[in-house]
């Protein structure tokens, strides 16, 4: 067996890698002239003694995303063997006749780093992240088809291809029907990492009013109106969402009379409201990431703590707040504080009554505190 390009470490991260972190970035090692992009390399301490094994990418911020603790001798067989293990958690854990849409692959999490396999139905979407995932893994469609057993795959995309075509279709999710776009559309048209934080959230709505900020497609309206709520109101920017969320109502048969549907800035309508003096009895603020990078957080916080303080304005006294972050730059425990913190700046009080994160599909690592990227926290507002 030919032995790898070999890649030292400058920092000492051998603790940390043989605990399990995956990724090595490329400030913390010397790189030897002409590796190519995606192919298998070795890493090794400043004593020359390989640590971990994995891929190589000549571009980005990060060098190699780690494989494994040996040496790996066949990547076809490892790649399947963890695709296989991937699908098997996903069957023991969810009802894939109720929810044919889940994540099969999350990245690091999954041990297959640099890659999001996500299920629609029938179709398959991949998501590399950089063109050494997308060299490292070229027999991936054929594997993913080997390891579906007996998930009807009609075709596997690759979700970034230029010139890709859009292609609708419908998919269940805990039994609601949603049409997602697996070829367009942000996430297809669906936030899988929300599934259950769609059904806490509709566990409560029987009679209730709901107010949906950043909504895009209406999933958690849908699951609200599904769960009897009185009256939704779904607020978002890009008009073609919410020409979706209404089209995913009358997908589950349900009353257009009670639903709103708002193509707007949702600050914009957080502000009217206020002046209003409108309330709801649920108000979900999930939006996109305010910090996708460390130097944008001083910003994302004061946005942070505007909309949590609108929101707050808005949700009944004793309603519920579902608030959300999608960005790993924000800790954990620095986003409850700006929910409590802008929920204050209301006059109001904020009570957590659960704090979640990501669906099970999408697990993640205590040792890679950059994969727990989403924050959902459910609470009281007095």
């Amino acid at each position: 067996m030919t032995r790898p390009p070999v890649l030292t470490l400058r920092k000492d991260l051998t603790r940390t890698l043989r605990q399990g972190h995956p990724w090595v970035y490329r400030e913390a090692v010397n790189v030897p002239r002409g590796i190519a992009t995606g192919a298998l390399v070795a890493v090794a301490d400043r004593r020359g003694r390989e640590i971990v094994f994995g891929y190589f990418d000549d571009a980005g911020p990060i060098a190699v995303r780690v494989l494994a603790r040996a040496p790996i001798t066949d990547l076809a067989a490892l790649l399947r063997e963890r695709l296989c293990d991937a699908l098997a958690m996903r069957r023991l854990r969810l009802d894939l006749r109720a929810t044919n849409a889940f994540r099969w692959v999350h990245g690091e999490a999954d041990r297959l780093p640099g890659i999001h396999v996500d299920v629609y139905a029938e179709v398959v979407s991949v998501r590399y992240d950089g063109q050494g995932s997308r060299a490292c893994y070229r027999e991936l469609p054929d594997l993913l088809r080997a390891c579906a057993g007996d998930l009807d795959v009609r075709k596997v995309i690759d979700r970034d291809a230029r010139g890709g075509q859009g292609e609708e279709i419908e998919v269940l999710e805990n039994g609601a029907r949603f049409l997602v776009d697996v070829g367009r559309g942000q996430k297809g048209g669906l936030f899988l990492d929300q599934r259950e934080n769609r059904l806490a959230v509709a566990a409560r709505a029987a009679g209730k009013s709901l107010l949906n900020l950043f909504g895009y497609t209406g999933g958690f309206s849908v699951h609200a109106a599904l769960a009897g709520a009185r009256c939704t109101d779904t607020v978002d920017i890009a008009r073609p969402a919410i020409a979706a969320a209404r089209r995913n109502f009358e997908r589950n048969a349900l009353d257009l009379g009670a639903a709103g549907f708002h193509a707007e800035d949702a600050f914009v309508f957080l502000d009217r409201a206020v002046a209003r003096g409108r309330t709801w009895d649920i108000v979900v603020a999930d939006p996109p990431s305010f910090a996708p990078s460390q130097h944008s957080l001083p910003a994302a916080r004061r946005s942070y703590l505007r909309l949590h303080r609108q929101a707050a304005r808005v949700t009944s006294r004793g309603g519920l707040l579902a608030a959300a972050s999608c960005s790993s730059h924000v800790a954990r425990a620095e986003f409850l504080t700006m929910v409590k913190t802008g929920v204050e700046l209301a006059g109001r009080r904020f009570v957590l009554e659960s704090y979640a994160g990501a669906a099970l599909d999408h697990p993640t690592l205590p040792v890679f505190p950059e994969g727990d990227y989403l924050k959902f926290a459910l609470g009281r507002v007095e």
